[in-house]
């Protein structure tokens, strides 16, 4: 019997779909290879989840009760995590606001670690990321309205105490926190906090400027509009902040909003690239041009025309701007008005 005139076609059909899956298969593993080796070394997944009751529910918030309210906010929680957030960020006292009939504000307090803040540990330690978990907190006979963080392995490694309670606050039993606010060290970098009403004393928030704060984390009951664009456009830092159910935004340290929650989805997970820095357009144009023209894509840009600004910020594992502003003598936006400041005494008459 004659071979089959279709045995050739059958086997060059064969050796294609061969190659053609050994090809996917190269792409796939090198596309793998290519997004693990472009991970940016500063960028930072920040997460803000807060109690908005979402699309077509009747009620702003979500839990009637204490329990209810924390288990909910684990079940959100778990919304985000498919983004392997570095750090989750809730909202004020989230635990116990707007929900009624609740004991006095130091019956609801805990001492760290206390109930609420095992169960936010347990999270953070079974998904490997921060947990800021604002809570009322007790000290002897203290109470603070606090936020509480808790790092990768489900340790509390901080504690910001509520600089600047309400008076409504206060009469009910809260105290001011200590008058100067820490930071904390991270594994990604340093952050802040600050609490709500805090959002009225920016002599705080440029105080966290100074020691370092790269994000600033804030926990709130209300949404803050513009102060927190001036906030993190005068210290050119991150914002991010966490309501109780209204929109919830992240700042950009240019001041601009970069995302928000609302009624459609509660929560929002980005990256932040902590090597990106402000510059003022005075006597640095052409340097500015000059970084462009060596880096092209390593180097990411804005331009804030303005305000006269520019930023700079790292898109490749290759260059930092450290670096960029060493080789093209740059200056920041602070140093440079600092240094306007020092000329400006020396030929005051």
């Amino acid at each position: 019997m004659k071979p089959s005139k279709c045995c050739p076609t059958i086997k060059t059909f064969q050796l294609t779909l061969l190659i053609s899956i050994i090809i996917a298969h190269v792409f796939f593993f090198s596309g793998e290879i290519y997004a693990q080796q472009n991970t940016l070394p500063r960028e930072v997944w920040v997460a803000t989840v807060t109690l908005t009751a979402e699309f077509e529910s009747p009620k702003d918030t979500i839990g009637d009760a204490v329990e209810d309210r924390i288990n909910r906010m684990l079940k959100r929680m778990e919304e985000v995590v498919p983004y392997n957030p570095d750090i989750i960020c809730l909202s004020e006292v989230f635990a116990h606001t707007g929900i009624r009939n609740l004991p006095a504000f130091p019956e609801r307090a805990e001492e760290v670690p206390g109930p609420i803040v095992k169960k936010f540990a347990a999270f953070a330690r079974a998904h490997n990321c921060y947990v800021i978990c604002p809570i009322y907190t007790r000290k002897g006979n203290i109470v603070y309205n606090s936020a509480v963080l808790i790092d990768r392995k489900g340790k509390v490694v901080g504690q910001y105490d509520k600089i600047n309670p309400t008076e409504g606050e206060i009469d009910s039993g809260i105290s001011p926190g200590p008058v100067d606010p820490p930071v904390f060290k991270t594994d990604f970098g340093t952050i802040g906090m600050q609490i709500c009403f805090d959002a009225n004393w920016p002599e705080n928030w440029r105080k966290l400027k100074e020691a370092g704060a790269e994000i600033v984390f804030w926990p709130s009951a209300f949404a803050g509009g513009s102060m927190l664009n001036t906030l993190a456009a005068n210290n050119s830092y991150y914002i991010v902040a966490c309501t109780r159910h209204e929109p919830a935004r992240i700042v950009d340290v240019t001041g601009v909003d970069i995302c928000s929650t609302g009624r459609l989805q509660s929560w929002v997970c980005t990256p932040l690239n902590l090597d990106k820095k402000v510059f003022h357009w005075d006597f640095q144009d052409k340097k500015f041009k000059a970084v462009q023209k060596k880096y092209g894509r390593k180097v990411g840009y804005s331009i804030c025309h303005p305000e006269g600004w520019f930023t700079l910020e790292s898109r490749s594992p290759d260059v930092s701007v450290e670096s960029i502003m060493k080789e093209f003598d740059l200056i920041t936006y602070d140093r440079y008005i600092h240094r306007a400041d020092e000329y400006q005494k020396q030929h005051r008459p």
